[in-house]
């Protein structure tokens, strides 16, 4: 006959005299101690089932299960079924970038509008070799072509504009278009209410 020493000292733990523990740990595990039948486990330790030892072995032995249950209540399962119901390709989704709200609202100027927004800016110059006057828009901060923000726009005009592809009068967006187009970015100002930059769009820094 072999004392399941683990088992011995967790009984021990849970409150069971040294005494009863070593009987109920004798070739048994926890799973066999809590198979056992309540005539059994007071056959085993030896006392009644109206004995204070039998009381408390039931008690502390009761208190284990009830805290395995309460463990196992804790875990979250995934069936078979939910997984197949699930089951949904999320690979073509792209994040929008400009739906997060740390990105400020930005959007491209109309070429017809770029002089109007940017003359309280001063950027309207002479130039040099033909002596017009003309919008100086490379004095801008630049932002690539390859910027998220700037694909995320991009990719929502195309579309746009692409859902008359089918019309006579459809013209296609060329190639390139996006560059040395310009960029509007409001942001929100604690001390200004609204702050206003813009950025010009080139495909190389």
């Amino acid at each position: 006959m072999v004392v399941k020493s683990a088992t011995k000292k967790r009984l021990m733990e849970m409150g069971i005299a040294e005494e009863y523990a070593h009987k109920l740990a004798t070739d048994r595990n926890m799973n066999d101690i809590k198979s056992l039948t309540a005539d059994e486990i007071a056959s085993v330790l030896g006392v009644s089932k109206d004995d204070e030892i039998f009381t408390g072995a039931m008690n502390a032995l009761a208190e284990l299960g009830n805290r395995r249950q309460k463990r196992r209540s804790r875990k979250i399962t995934i069936s078979k079924k939910a997984l197949d119901d699930d089951d949904f390709n999320f690979s073509s989704i792209k994040f929008n970038v400009l739906n997060h709200h740390l990105v400020p609202h930005q959007e491209l100027v109309e070429p017809e509008d770029e002089e109007s927004e940017l003359e309280p800016w001063g950027l309207m110059i002479v130039d040099d070799e033909t002596g017009e006057t003309r919008l100086a828009k490379e004095l801008l901060p630049k932002i690539l072509i390859t910027d998220p923000v700037i694909q995320v726009i991009k990719e929502t005009v195309e579309l746009e504009v692409n859902k008359n592809s089918e019309d006579e009068d459809h013209v296609p967006l060329p190639a390139g278009w996006l560059s040395d187009r310009i960029l509007k970015v409001v942001r929100k100002s604690p001390s200004a209410g609204v702050s206003v930059a813009y950025r010009l769009i080139v495909e190389g820094s």
